[in-house]
Order: structure tokens, then sequence, then C-alpha cells
């Protein structure tokens, strides 16, 4: 056994295939030992949490080089009489405690079925070999400046310019500067609610979507019941139900903000030099509180026939200028995020101003600091499955940055919530679909029994339930261009951003909600998107895109014309030119002209 083991680690460090895994990857693992590479281990949590708390200078002593040597790079790990691998900071990977995208249960015993001991043992024969090949949680478990030309990471630095909700948010809002696109038809609105300027663009679009909602609120109640006249009777301010009040100004004084607003929007204030109009001829105050009362008390609404065809026409026009108007709603859902969190962590829905700019001041969930959080609009109208919200899991990989190389995964998966969706009550249970959330709900009864029990679709299965619904071509000719587009356009708008390495590459997770129109709305991008298993589909699915992501990544660059799945290339971007050689003259002579 030991002669084999060390003749197959002879062959994998001749032809460079030692690789090392952190985290729960068994079929990472497994795929790459099928390929004949060896894997040096990494030493148990316990150990490595108990080193990380100890003497971090005297592990910088103890795996120092000695004389200075690197010695084919081995010296930088472990030098010679160590038996296992300890923390240093001289090992490309750090295992700093604990993963930043792991969930708050412990991390799983790595999935390793060696009855033999063979891998035992070529592991401790590449103890001190630098890994050719690291999959890994997170970034900062590795050091860079031991990394080599040729080694494979997955991981790049700085995407957090995308990866984060807070990053996103910025690197959209700069999105028109780099592309011919805007943001505001795949991504909903969103407002760093630390930045002072954005906060004040919140409010100001809270008020002015307050507005809409009115008017939308005033045609409903208006479609069930006769148009008042202009002038109101004192009956008809009786006939109000007990406790409800009747507004009869508050449909007038939404109509003229929203006529002040389409002014803004088709720049006719430029040379009027008119204030922003939720600075004008409202009490804010006033309007919201019997705002409230009509969304979300059941107060009444005065509208006459004038006002009803204004309504309309304004609210046609609002959509010409505003690409999301359409999936606003009525009732003005807004939802509150940490900036640099993941796994629903901190998120509250809300319906009032007031509740969000008090919770951002006084909420604080772990790790978050004071004034990370953004405020996104709540897509209001969308699409559900059987009256239960759901969003899509969408992969990609980025194999470089420059030339921007993306590569989209032809299979996802959706993800429902486990109560019934409605937008009167705001609980996690109906809005998140985070599966590290609706593992901690049980099944409401309410729930329509049609919804999987394990919460969880694939994007076939949801082929299918278009084509009920009459929509079939919608995956392919809305749904997928649109998820496609979205993603390119993150990754655009924050490609300056991002820490380029040649050799990395790293497989990303896009959600998105469906809209009742089947667009597709891009709520996050995650870096590190889990490979645990929840359900039969995602057991399938993410043993089907590790194997793929080793294909595309490894067996490509020796094989161009192999199999890689379900991955297609969508974009790869024109090389840049290279610059003119130094020795090109770019003198230009000249003579002087004479007369004849």
């Amino acid at each position: 056994q030991l002669k084999k083991a060390k003749l197959h680690v002879e062959m994998a460090i001749k032809e460079k295939k030692i690789f090392m895994v952190q985290g729960p990857y068994p079929i990472i693992r497994h795929l790459l030992r099928a390929r004949g590479w060896v894997e040096r281990k990494l030493p148990s949590m316990g150990r490595q949490l108990e080193q990380h708390r100890g003497d971090q200078n005297k592990q910088r002593l103890k795996t120092r080089p000695r004389n200075g040597g690197v010695g084919q790079g081995e010296s930088l790990l472990y030098p010679c009489g160590g038996a296992q691998p300890f923390l240093g900071t001289t090992d490309p990977l750090h295992y700093a405690w604990p993963p930043a995208e792991e969930e708050e249960e412990k991390e799983e015993e790595q999935c390793d079925e060696d009855p033999s001991g063979i891998h035992d043992l070529m592991s401790y024969l590449v103890r001190d070999r630098l890994p050719n090949f690291i999959w890994t949680n997170f970034l900062e478990a590795t050091d860079h400046e031991l990394l080599q030309q040729d080694h494979v990471v997955n991981h790049y630095a700085r995407v957090d310019a995308f990866t984060t909700k807070e990053g996103l948010c910025l690197s959209l809002q700069n999105l028109p500067w780099i592309e011919q696109a805007d943001p505001n038809t795949f991504f909903p609105r969103c407002y760093r609610l630390g930045t002072t300027d954005e906060q004040e663009a919140f409010i100001e679009d809270f008020r002015l979507t307050a507005a809409r909602s009115l008017l939308k609120l005033a045609l409903e109640e208006a479609g069930d019941r006769p148009v008042r006249t202009k002038q109101v009777s004192n009956s008809a301010k009786r006939a109000a139900p007990a406790g409800f009040p009747l507004y009869t100004e508050l449909v007038e004084e939404a109509l003229e903000v929203c006529k002040q607003h389409l002014g803004v929007l088709r720049h006719h204030d430029i040379d009027r030099g008119t204030p922003s109009p939720c600075r004008t001829c409202t009490d804010w105050d006033r309007f919201l509180q019997e705002y409230y009362h009509v969304a979300h008390e059941g107060a009444g609404l005065v509208l006459t026939r004038q006002q009803r065809k204004q309504c309309q026409n304004l609210l046609r026009h609002l959509a010409e200028q505003l690409p999301q108007l359409g999936m606003e709603g009525k009732l003005n859902v807004w939802i509150l995020k940490p900036g640099a969190e993941s796994q629903g962590r901190g998120i509250v829905c809300t319906t009032r101003l007031e509740e969000v700019l008090q919770l951002a001041r006084g909420f604080t969930a772990p790790s978050v600091q004071v004034g990370r959080w953004v405020v996104q609009k709540y897509v209001e109208r969308l699409l559900t499955i059987f009256g239960t919200k759901f969003d899509i899991r969408q992969w990609f990989v980025v194999t470089d940055w420059k030339p921007l190389t993306v590569w989209f995964y032809r299979d996802c998966y959706l993800r429902f919530c486990s109560w019934p969706f409605s937008l009167c009550h705001l609980e996690r249970a109906r809005h998140l679909c985070n599966v590290s959330v609706q593992k901690w709900y049980k099944t409401s009864p309410d729930q329509d029994p049609r919804v999987p029990p394990d919460k969880i679709w694939s994007n076939k299965q949801f082929q299918e339930y278009l084509e009920q619904l009459g929509q079939a071509d919608a995956w392919h000719q809305v749904l997928v261009p649109g998820m496609k587009a979205a993603i390119l356009n993150a990754l655009r708008s924050a490609q300056d951003q991002v820490g380029f390495r040649k050799g990395s590459f790293e497989l990303y997770g896009a959600d998105f909600l469906v809209g009742e129109d089947c667009q597709p709305w891009l709520l996050e991008i995650n870096s590190c998107p889990t490979m645990r298993p929840s359900s039969a589909v995602t057991r399938r699915l993410c043993a089907n895109v590790q194997r793929d992501i080793l294909r595309l990544v490894l067996d490509r660059k020796n094989n161009p014309t192999c199999s890689i799945g379900a991955f297609e290339l969508i974009y790869k971007e024109a090389a840049v030119p290279k610059p003119l050689s130094a020795r090109v003259k770019l003198m230009v002579k000249g003579c002087s002209l004479k007369k004849p």
C-alpha cells in the first residue's frame, strides 16, 4: 500500500495534481480523486480553532523557511519533521474562523470515505507541497503571496462590490455611466440608509410611491361602487363606516403631487426652477398618516368622475417614465436589509416610513455596522405558485475578469415559502424564500397541498407550470434572457472594483423574483452559494454543477472540446488591443508650403 501510495503521489506531483478542499464539499473531493488528484488534507476543525486562538507569532516562527530558502516552493509549507499541518501564515490556507458564509450550525464534518487509509497516507506524503487547486468557502482562507501563477483558486478578491447588498446597490447606481442600461428595469430601486443623500432620496421616493399607490387605491375602490359626483353630500359622508373617516381631499393632493412628479420626469422643471414635488404643497406627515388609514385600516376615499379620468391618465403617463410602476402595488411595502449579511439575517418588511428609519437607527443584527443598511422596494405584484411566494436561485461562473468571461448554468431551482403569500401579513415565513429561513417554519395548514413538502422545484417543473398557465414561451423568451442581462449588467457595473487574478474562477448564486408579467427582478448575488442539498432536486443539481465546474475550469484546459455539462458561455468581453510598441516612431514630419 505504501508503494502504491508513493507511485500515485509521484505522478500527482509531476502532473501538478495536488488539491485542498475546505468545507463540506464531498462531491469536489470525490471528482478530483477520480481524476488522479491527491488531497493535502486540512487539520480537523477542532484543532484549527485551538491553534487559531494560540500564539500567532510562535506559529510564524515555526513555519518560517530555514536559511531563507524556498526550494521549489515546498519549504513554504511545514518544514521537515512536521507530521501534521497546522495553522500558520505561510500556509496558503489560513482557516479563518468561522467561515463567513456558513450557517449558524456547526461546520459539517468532511465526508471522506477512506476505509483503507490510503488517502490519509498520500495526504501525509504531500504535506509539504503547495496545492495546485484550492476550493474553499471564502477567499480570506488563502494567502495570495504564496500562490503561483498556475495555481487555481475558486474565489476572486473584492467581489463585495456586487455580492453584498450594499455593494450591489452602489454598483448598479453607477451602471448608466458604464453601460447603456437602466438598473430600474431589472433591480428594485434600493438606497443605502447610512448615506445622508440616499436616505433623503429614499424618503422622497417613499412619499411619491405613497401618492401613486393612493391613486391606484382610489381607482380600485371606484371599480366596486358608483363613482361620486363632484360635490360630496352630507349623506355620503354620514354613510362612511363608523370609526373609518372619509377623506374628501386626499385624492386631489395625490393628483397634484403626481402631476408635479411627472413634470420633473419629463424635465419640464428645468426652466422653471420648480422645487421637488415632495417639498411643495403637502404636509407629508399628515398625508402619510391618512394614506396609512386608507391602505391598511379601511378608511374611505372620495373620487369624482373627473378625478377618475385624471388618475387613469396620470398613471398611464407615469408608467411610460417609471419602469417599476407595474410591480409597485398599492400598499407601499419596503424591505429593510443589513448591507453585508446573507441567508435572510436581519431582514424586515414594513409599510411605514417611520418604522424604516427607526429600525435602521436602532435595530442591529450581529456583525452589522451601524448605518450599513439598505432599503429596497418590495415587489408587490409578483407571480406566485399555488398562492405561495417563490424565488429562483440561478448559478453562473466567472472564469476571467480581463476580459470578462461569464458562463450561465442552464439548470436552476425554485425556493418556496412555508406560508401563503399575503401583503397584509409581513411575516418572514411568507416573504423570505431562503432555505436557511424557511427551515425554521412548519408548513402552514392554509398552504396549498400542491406546494412541494421540501419547498423546492426544479426549473423543469416551473416550465411545466408556466405551460399550464398558457405561458409556455415565458421561460426561454422572457425569464432566461432577463436573468442573463441582469447578471451581466451587475458584473459590468462592478468590474473595475474586483481584484483580478488569472487562474482563479468563482461560482455565484443570483436570486430572482418573478413579476406577474414573468419579468425577473434581481434581488442579490451570493458568493459561495451553498452546495448543501436540502431536497432531492438540489441534491441532483448541486452535484451536477460541481461536476460541470471541474469540467469547465480543469478538463477544458487540456481539451477545449470536452463536455462542460449545462454551462453555456453568455459573454466574453472583446480583448483590449495591445499598446503600440515603444519602438514605433510617432513623430510626424512635414514641410512648409511655398507659394507657386
